[in-house]
């Protein structure tokens, strides 16, 4: 199928816990479809990252990628990497403080505080075991879209309605200042 629309904020899909993939299901066409559509849709939207809810399958598969991505040039590269019934486990009680945006809030970014390191275990599209530690900003895009699977957008996770701003008014104001305490946290957890 390709690229397929995203979903906003306000669907009730987004706001539903996606079911998880049986690995019998997992190589049938049209699971292998839907990952290759989250794949296309990703990379046509420039995000860094999609669950297969915001383009209104409930199941629990995300895809994240960066790679130069001009929406958040300061993100670090991350492979491709598909994620089928994954879960986080925080690995320290430590967080930064994010300011997220998304492809289902379009226009809008606001400070979430995510964990700097997490471990992620979850079955890639063969259906073979992935077991990750994933360490500073990168965390926060793992954590951003598994919480999709589960309902949870970013706004609310928002520690203060106060900093939520239109990309516009992040870029004039809050953009450098966050540039720079994003690029410490990269150059301190190398992601």
């Amino acid at each position: 199928m390709g690229a397929r629309e995203v979903l906003d904020i306000g669907h009730p899909i987004l706001r539903q816990k996606a079911r998880d993939v049986g690995a019998d299901e997992l190589s049938s066409p049209a699971i292998q479809s839907l990952i290759d559509d989250l794949i296309a849709t990703m990379r046509a939207k420039n995000g860094a990252g999609l669950a297969a809810n915001q383009i209104g399958e409930l199941v629990r598969i995300c895809v994240i990628e960066v790679k130069d991505n001009p929406r958040y040039p300061y993100k670090p590269n991350i492979p491709l990497t598909v994620l089928v019934n994954p879960i986080i486990t925080p690995l320290a009680a430590e967080t930064f403080a994010s300011y997220e945006g998304c492809l289902s809030v379009p226009n809008l970014r606001g400070v979430v505080n995510r964990h700097v390191a997490v471990r992620v275990t979850a079955l890639d599209r063969f259906g073979e075991a992935i077991d990750l530690s994933v360490r500073g900003l990168s965390a926060g895009t793992y954590q951003h879209e598994v919480d999709h699977l589960d309902g949870v957008l970013f706004v609310d996770r928002v520690v203060d309605t106060r900093t939520l701003c239109t990309w516009q008014t992040f870029d004039r104001y809050f953009r450098d200042d966050f540039v720079r305490e994003a690029e410490a946290l990269v150059a301190r957890e190398g992601s």
